[in-house]
């Protein structure tokens, strides 16, 4: 069973990651760089810091910063030396049939992908914390296209990415319980309370027009 899940997952990743072209290369080069978020994190910090609510602010980036670390470490610290999967760029099974963009290869192991861990960890801890519907399917949409990213550049299999995910959003919904569960003695801003509603329109808005942004930079250059 386990042998046909991966030769599954193999053939999956092929049929994604051989649909490309120049343009998609750039593209898929960009979404998948360190600063592709730059200005959906901007957009974020300015609607906390409008309010002049300092203490808001500094909540959620340690909120953020612990998903993260959980997200990370289980996926790159526990899981990826535990089930040692290759990398497609690293499998000789697949040498030659996997496309590889700018010679970029990722580290060894690949199970799970840090990237839709960290990714969709943060992206459901602030869809939690807005509780709008449009924010959910932006900032969830946007990091399906940053994990897809991944395949794309054959550093990932499709089922690297759903441990990712399931990893990710596991550590979201557990920093989340942990923050309603603080004592209120500790003056600790209540998740529900850091946004207005108006916030969430403002940063699904800064989500497409990321996406736009990055778009537009691929064509260019």
């Amino acid at each position: 069973m386990l042998e046909y899940l991966q030769q599954l997952d193999a053939q999956l990743l092929c049929a994604l990651n051989g649909m490309n072209c120049p343009y998609a290369d750039q593209l898929m080069w960009l979404i998948s760089g360190k600063f592709s978020s730059a200005l959906i994190v901007i957009v974020l910090l300015a609607l906390l810091a409008r309010h002049r609510q300092w203490r808001n602010m500094i909540t959620l980036l340690l909120a953020i910063a612990l998903v993260v670390v959980l997200a990370d470490r289980v996926s790159s610290g526990i899981i990826k030396p535990l089930v040692e999967r290759l990398r497609p760029t690293h499998n000789p099974e697949l040498q030659g049939m996997v496309h590889i963009v700018n010679d970029y290869r990722g580290g060894l192991y690949g199970f799970v992908s840090s990237h839709a861990a960290n990714l969709f960890g943060i992206a459901t801890l602030i869809s939690m914390v807005m509780k709008n519907r449009g924010t959910w399917i932006a900032m969830l949409s946007w990091a399906a296209i940053v994990s897809y990213s991944r395949i794309y550049l054959g550093v990932h299999y499709p089922g690297d990415i759903v441990g990712g995910i399931a990893v990710g959003m596991a550590a979201a919904v557990a920093v989340k319980w942990a923050w309603k569960k603080t004592p209120e003695k500790w003056n600790i801003p209540r998740p529900e309370r850091l946004f207005a509603k108006a916030d969430a329109k403002i940063l699904n808005l800064a989500v497409a027009l990321n996406v736009l942004i990055i778009a537009v930079i691929a064509a260019l250059f």
